[in-house]
């Protein structure tokens, strides 16, 4: 046998989930940007979990606010969105410390972020405080068509990051009855 036990608490770093996003949220005047690796999409409709709690300054915003969105930033974006996550609200402007454009919204005031590949718009639908899971529905998606070809990139949980590629597997055919009709 070739495996080889390591420590548990290694184990989400192999299913740290989909890309790294930006979550905004507006108090007032005030703009503010969370960085986020720990969600998932729940279904269809679409239902978004995220993993955060009242160690965040966002957190706080949102459940008041019951709105966020969420900006899916491309790999050009790397350095940026780590460096977000290092720092508090409470203390930047992180669009101005960052050099980020907000863009208004058309059903949340949180702002979408206009250097990100695409932005979902959403509401507070349930907080799971033992867990630390939010989950949220996406009511208006924006997508840059001209940031199309730009990658995503996850978080592998460890300080390093694993960018997507532009390789492209079809398998629609096999799939097509599980697939929602539009999609």
């Amino acid at each position: 046998m070739a495996f080889t036990e390591i420590s548990i608490r290694k184990a989400f770093t192999f299913l740290e989930p989909g890309p790294v996003i930006l979550v905004t949220t507006r108090e007032g005047d005030k703009n503010n940007i969370m960085t986020i690796s720990w969600h998932m999409v729940t279904d269809f409709i679409p239902h978004i979990a995220i993993s955060t709690g009242a160690w965040n300054h966002s957190f706080t915003t949102m459940m008041k606010t019951k709105e966020c969105v969420i900006a899916i930033p491309g790999d050009d974006m790397i350095e940026k969105v780590v460096r977000i996550g290092t720092v508090s609200g409470t203390e930047v402007d992180k669009f101005k410390e960052f050099g980020l454009t907000p863009l208004p919204a058309k059903s949340v005031k949180a702002p979408l972020i206009e250097e990100c590949i695409a932005c979902i718009e959403c509401k507070v639908e349930d907080y799971i405080e033992k867990h630390g899971i939010v989950v949220l529905e996406g009511i208006c998606l924006w997508v840059d068509q001209d940031k199309k070809g730009k990658y995503t990139f996850h978080a592998n949980g460890d300080g390093t990051f694993t960018v997507d590629s532009d390789k492209v597997l079809n398998y629609r055919s096999m799939m097509e009855k599980w697939i929602p009709e539009g999609v």
